[in-house]
């Protein structure tokens, strides 16, 4: 499970996609004024479309995203004070120890969860710290060094939900820049129907799709997991997603409005 103080320290390690030309949407989450927000997210029926779900408006440019580094005064191996300066060869400012000479890199923290399926219905933990205290999640958390991030994803589901599930596939990953993180997303089912809060958790619930609690949720990643989900679920195949997330700077991690969903593609 994500702590607070850890939504600060990521870096951000850029990267470069090469392909063919091709059309890419970008979108911003809105409030939806009507109280079910899933009752405008489905069409009646299926239609050919560039925009894959209603909760996203196309915007013309994306908010930038230059990644929150955190500062760094002394060396982790030798404890000597560092200094800001470009390595030789590299084009980033790195924290280089004046004593020992060593660099620190700062890379962004890998998120793994699930979303689990039964009965038609999605597993969702009401989150028991901090930050979006109080609202729904996926069971989701980072990586540990040693596991798989489908090991990681079983374990936070059952440190979160009590639940043991099967991982079937892949589903998503969503990359966050500006906080420096990146979500993978797996679909798992129960092996048995029995969960229950963890101590990170106050409250587990599986919810049909017409009643997930989108203008409750924890995080613009949970809102755009979900979302995709349920417009897959309604076309009647899921799909592997890939977006980057860019929200705006200053913004609070609870915050699900302030961001757009650029470089969306699926297989």
């Amino acid at each position: 499970m994500m702590k607070g103080i850890q939504i600060q320290i990521c870096g951000l390690v850029s990267q470069r996609w090469i392909q063919k030309p091709r059309a890419f949407s970008s979108f911003s989450f809105s409030p939806i004024p009507h109280p079910n927000p899933y009752s405008k997210l489905l069409p009646t029926k299926t239609i050919v479309r560039r925009v894959r779900f209603a909760p996203f408006h196309a915007s013309s440019t994306p908010l930038p995203s230059a990644g929150n580094v955190r500062h760094i005064n002394f060396c982790q191996w030798c404890g000597g004070s560092t200094k800001n300066d470009i390595p030789e060869g590299e084009e980033k400012l790195r924290a280089i120890c004046t004593v020992c000479g060593k660099i620190a890199y700062q890379n962004p923290k890998m998120v793994v969860g699930c979303l689990v399926e039964h009965d038609n219905k999605v597993l969702l933990c009401k989150r028991n710290i901090q930050p979006s205290h109080g609202l729904w999640t996926l069971p989701a958390g980072y990586l540990e060094i040693g596991e798989s991030a489908v090991d990681g994803a079983i374990r936070e589901t059952r440190e979160e939900a009590n639940a043991d599930v099967e991982v079937i596939s892949p589903f998503a990953q969503l990359d966050i820049p500006l906080i420096g993180q990146i979500y993978l997303i797996f679909l798992a089912k129960l092996k048995k129907p029995h969960f229950s809060p963890g101590p990170e958790s106050s409250a587990c619930q599986l919810f049909p799709l017409d009643d997930i609690p989108f203008n409750s949720l924890s995080f613009s990643s949970m809102v755009v997991t979900l979302s995709l989900y349920v417009e897959d679920i309604k076309t009647g195949k899921l799909k592997f997603h890939y977006g980057t997330i860019n929200k705006r700077p200053g913004t609070s991690p609870s915050d699900i409005r302030a961001y757009t969903l650029d470089h969306h593609m699926q297989s």
